[in-house]
């Protein structure tokens, strides 16, 4: 055989080696399509028979079906919010930071991590989400509302202020966006306006009754601050007409009356709002005064 022959079969052999090797790989790479529909299939009928433990274990498979699929930034996100509602919450951290890691400004992901940072009481690193995705889509209607809140929390009351307002220029109806303007002026001591703004929320919440035992408890707590405490009184037990399962009204209205030196109408107030989940160690001050 010589040299042209040998090179010949050489490169038929070469050749037909490939053929296979590209099959072999095309193949795969469909099964591995396969496979990861497959389970982000079953991770949707888990989810929605709430086998949520289920869905995320099936979401976790199609990720290592497929490390480099396109749509993993989406399984990850998806594993992280079903994560949080299990409170797998060292998880869902995880799963959130791997999805910002494959795209460092997918919006679902940032407020996913953002709402989990508040859940864990850690404000300021949900700030800096909130304010990524605002970076994205500057008129994200959750990211102003939940920005401005924190802002609020953390006496930045210009920056609140100027988030409340933008909203309230995309949508001058947005309700939580109007109360929570109301309870920055009264943060800012501004409580005339304060009031002024909760009482057009109440006269436009008429038929809404979980919106107004809301609106008027706050209200109450404005009057209350004000020195008015007949007005707060007045206020707070409209509230509890419309919900008398508010712990915080209750609350309230102990120390409305303990204010009043009505003690033992504040005792037992503040006993019925520790029946409803306040914290018997932040009461036991106010009861103490109430001997």
């Amino acid at each position: 055989m010589n040299k042209v022959t040998q090179d010949n079969h050489h490169a038929r052999r070469w050749g037909a080696r490939l053929l296979t090797f590209l099959c072999l790989f095309v193949t795969a790479q469909q099964l591995s399509a396969q496979s990861y529909d497959e389970w982000v299939n079953r991770a949707v009928k888990a989810t929605e028979a709430d086998s949520l433990s289920r869905a995320v274990e099936y979401l976790r498979k199609a990720v290592s079906a497929d490390p480099a699929h396109e749509q993993n930034v989406w399984v990850y996100t998806n594993m992280g919010y079903l994560q949080c509602t299990l409170q797998r919450y060292d998880e869902a951290m995880q799963s959130y930071t791997f999805a910002l890691n494959v795209a460092p400004y997918h919006v679902p992901a940032l407020l996913g991590r953002a709402t989990l940072y508040m859940e864990l009481g850690k404000l300021e690193l949900a700030r800096v989400d909130y304010s990524l995705v605002l970076d994205v889509e500057k008129d994200h209607e959750e990211a102003l509302l939940m920005r401005a809140y924190i802002y609020k929390v953390q006496r930045q009351y210009k920056f609140a202020e100027a988030d409340y307002k933008h909203l309230l220029q995309l949508r001058p109806d947005h309700f939580s966006a109007r109360l929570g303007m109301a309870m920055l002026k009264q943060s800012q001591g501004e409580r005339i306006e304060s009031v002024q703004l909760l009482s057009v929320l109440i006269t436009e919440s008429a038929q809404d009754s979980e919106r107004l035992a809301l609106l008027y408890r706050a209200r109450a707590e404005v009057e209350w601050e004000s020195g008015r405490s007949d007005n707060a009184l007045l206020d707070v037990e409209q509230s509890m007409k419309y919900d008398a399962t508010q712990a915080e009204a209750y609350l309230l209205r102990g120390q409305i009356y303990l204010s009043q030196e009505k003690k033992s109408l504040a005792k037992r107030d503040f006993q019925k709002a520790q029946e409803l989940g306040i914290p018997a160690v932040e009461l036991q001050p106010l009861l103490s005064k109430c001997r």
